[in-house]
């Protein structure tokens, strides 16, 4: 295995690049970070270069001297602009990994997508199905799939990472709409009877994965998930008895309520994206054996582990959350907009 000294980690202000950053320094790698925004939480020694992934000649100048790139940075579905996700996804991974390349970077490590796969015909899902994604986001994202085997054509090493959803100790968004119902002791819905099998990955077992695919070389492809899930209602189940608040899984119709999910999402006046819109009561989980096997890499948290930690996280900083704004969507409270009165009918 390679040993890479130093790395720049782009989106490095966000909830998973700053989870990266904080992981890499602990292993003596130094780091610098790529971000439009700084992080008040971000480390002395790390430095910013603080720009727009979009900036190709200030792309160009951050990737300079260092050993690896671990491009995280994205517009995540709760954006919901199309044309922030081709501008940001698509041509800001291109510079990227046309200044890695014009730069001689050892590695690159791309953090992509499970929305590239839509929902699934069958599962598990391996590195050798044939991708499918039905919203802009997930097709975004295999946009930049497809240009790093271009550029893995042209000479550059990257390995690109599949992550499912990643929950752990500070991840907000939508989520954070869940926790807030349960510690009010609200209901909480499943599609049906919620027995979709469904797969989530702690943000610290997808950054050990990421360190480890940069330290292997030769480029490849890797899906990231626990090894230990459940379906829907048992996850949310296991939270609600977590919690003693009173809250309990309540399943609602499936058909109408996708539809319903779908219209609010497109007018607006949901917090969803038409992702969560479309899988929340499908089923969906990786065949994580390669990673096991050519990585060495085993997760350490199950599902009902990592959402507990990610609500007992919230419960404990509740109070910043709530009063800080601007930041990764994924480290911030969202609006609930029309789920505000979803949840006194459940």
């Amino acid at each position: 295995m390679n040993v890479m000294s130093s790395a720049l980690v782009t989106g490095g202000s966000g909830y998973f690049g700053s989870l990266l950053v904080k992981k890499l320094l602990e292993k003596g790698i130094s780091c610098s970070i790529l971000d439009i925004i700084d992080a008040p939480d971000r480390p002395s020694n790390v430095q910013l270069f603080q720009c727009d992934i979009r900036d190709a000649e200030a792309v160009k100048a951050a990737c300079k001297n260092v050993d690896v790139v671990y491009h995280s940075v994205a517009q995540v579905p709760l954006a919901k602009n199309k044309e922030l996700f081709n501008s940001v996804n698509i041509q800001g991974t291109e510079n990227i990994l046309a200044a890695a390349l014009a730069n001689g970077v050892q590695k690159v490590v791309y953090t992509s997508s499970s929305s590239i796969f839509g929902i699934p015909k069958k599962n598990p899902v391996t590195e050798t199905d044939i991708p499918k994604p039905l919203e802009a986001y997930g097709k975004a994202k295999l946009e930049g799939e497809h240009l790093c085997k271009r550029y893995i054509e042209q000479g550059l090493d990257i390995s690109i990472v599949r992550p499912r959803t990643m929950l752990g100790h500070g991840r907000l968004g939508i989520f954070q709409i869940l926790f807030e119902w349960i510690r009010q002791g609200y209901n909480v819905p499943v599609l049906g009877k919620g027995g979709n099998l469904y797969q989530f990955v702690h943000s610290d077992d997808l950054a050990e994965a990421c360190i480890l695919a940069a330290n292997r070389p030769g480029s490849e492809l890797y899906n990231c998930g626990t090894d230990r899930f459940g379906t829907m209602r048992e996850l949310l189940e296991a939270l609600c008895q977590h919690a003693k608040t009173g809250s309990l899984v309540k399943g609602v119709p499936a058909r109408p309520t996708i539809w319903a999910m779908k219209a609010t999402t497109a007018l607006g006046i949901s917090p969803l994206g038409m992702y969560h819109a479309m899988l929340y009561g499908g089923e969906m989980y990786f065949d994580i054996s390669k990673a096991n096997t050519e990585l060495g890499w085993q997760p350490q948290y199950s599902n009902s582990e990592m959402l507990i930690q990610s609500y007992e996280w919230y419960l404990a900083n509740r109070a910043t959350v709530l009063t800080s704004s601007g930041g990764s969507p994924h480290r911030s409270a969202v609006k609930q907009g029309v789920l505000n009165a979803v949840k006194w009918i459940l």
